[in-house]
């Protein structure tokens, strides 16, 4: 498979491939089958009307949408395989060129987990504990972590996180009966400083979830099956523990992480 990859200095990496035009076509003639399977032309039945009749009411951007919505996760596919890539975000889309009778050409953005590099965690948690006048709290801890910590977090991942908060933001404010204008009025804020400050606070959270990965890796923390049955035991009906049981992946990682905040708070 013919196609590029660039990384950008904060890790975004951006893959670039062709779908040449004998596939483009070839999918657009399927699209278009399956139109026609499904069309409802007055003074036809269901999937009945003729080819070229169902074809001329269609607009040609959208089957070629559905047709490239089709055949991107292939492409995309093969160009991780080639270039070796763990993506752990997905891509951003976008279409460079898309002429007929020529080669489309589409750019895939994503990233891989970030290096990390956590220093002498152990020494400054014990410095920090030193002080027997004042207890550390746990957001002393972490902060105390982070300063000994290394990272430089893909834009495209915080983004995504900026992205998720401002829907949640949008969501709140909905429930509060609000315009997100006039929740920003109240709070005397603006839309450009709350997109900085979800920034500022993705940066943080995605740096320490990754340190704690790294800690927990290096410490040999791990989650066995015992730790697993405390929570679905947790569980009060049928319902929620097969709910539990679909979460399996999530609640190992939280599991991991707490057990994790668990050490660092003992040391």
């Amino acid at each position: 498979m013919n196609s590029t990859k660039t990384v950008s200095s904060d890790g975004t990496i951006e893959l670039t491939f062709s779908i040449p035009w004998k596939t483009m076509e070839a999918t657009y003639e399927v699209v278009i089958d399956d139109f026609v399977k499904n069309a409802e032309l007055s003074g036809f039945r269901k999937g009945k009307a003729p080819r070229k009749m169902v074809e001329d009411s269609l607009n040609r951007n959208t089957v070629y949408e559905e047709a490239i919505k089709r055949l991107v996760p292939k492409y995309y596919a093969d160009a991780i395989e080639e270039h070796k890539i763990k993506p752990i975000l997905m891509p951003q889309i976008e279409l460079k060129e898309a002429k007929e009778n020529s080669d489309w050409v589409v750019s895939a953005k994503t990233c891989q987990r970030p290096i990390v590099e956590v220093c002498d965690y152990k020494k400054v948690l014990q410095e920090l504990k030193a002080n027997k006048d004042k207890k550390p709290t746990l957001d002393d801890i972490l902060t105390k972590v982070l300063s000994v910590t290394k990272a430089t977090i893909p834009m495209i991942l915080v983004e995504h996180e900026v992205t998720h908060q401002l829907s949640q933001l949008v969501d709140q404010t909905k429930k509060l009966g609000l315009t997100v204008e006039q929740y920003l009025a109240s709070t005397n804020r603006t839309a450009d400083s709350v997109r900085q400050e979800y920034s500022a606070n993705a940066i943080r959270a995605l740096t320490l979830e990754f340190t704690l990965e790294v800690i927990a890796d290096t410490e040999k923390i791990t989650v066995d099956d015992a730790d697993l049955a405390k929570i679905l035991a947790t569980a009060k009906t049928d319902a929620e523990k097969k709910q539990f049981e679909e979460q399996k992946y999530y609640l190992v990682n939280m599991l991991r992480r707490q057990k994790t905040i668990d050490f660092l708070s003992s040391l």
